[in-house]
């Protein structure tokens, strides 16, 4: 069943139309998506930090006060919550929370969902330098540094 052209509406054949996987998603989608997924990581950690204050407050009820917060606990648990969030995320779907909300799915070369050690080893990297996103900018191809080094791509994907 097609639908009718219309003055307002023609009919676009598909070999014609350009698809939303065709294109590599821009500096403004990606960084939306970054900055919600960093705001999931957030959100991740202070749910531990806060399941760690009801299980200290379990065990010590009489003397209970919240778990000291150091700068090596902090940045060790983000790394690792960051890293295995994007990894999880992207080995099994290719898309985090911010990729969904923005329509975007991280894909090899082929088009196809990242191996496993592939969405590690690009988590850890986008982890570590995150201002690699910013090389989309430049790159008239649209790739974040990651997205070189590890022969992905970052497309619009609704």
């Amino acid at each position: 069943m097609t639908a009718e052209p219309t003055p307002d509406h023609p009919v676009v054949h598909r070999a014609h139309a350009v698809q939303d996987r065709d294109k590599n998603a821009g500096i403004v989608s990606r960084g939306i998506a970054a900055f919600l997924d960093l705001l999931m990581v957030w959100t991740i950690l202070g749910a531990c930090y806060l399941g760690l204050a009801l299980m200290k407050f379990v065990i010590t009820v009489s003397d209970f006060d919240f778990p000291e917060v150091n700068l090596f606990f902090t940045t060790t648990g983000f790394v690792v919550t960051s890293v295995l969030y994007l990894a999880t995320c992207w080995e099994v779907s290719g898309r985090t929370l911010g990729s969904v909300v923005m329509g975007l799915r991280v894909v090899n070369g082929k088009g196809v969902r990242v191996r496993p050690s592939v969405a590690v080893l690009r988590a850890l990297l986008c982890t570590l330098f995150a201002i690699g996103l910013a090389w989309v900018i430049v790159d008239r191809r649209r790739r974040s540094v990651a997205d070189i080094v590890f022969r992905t791509r970052v497309i619009y994907s609704r």
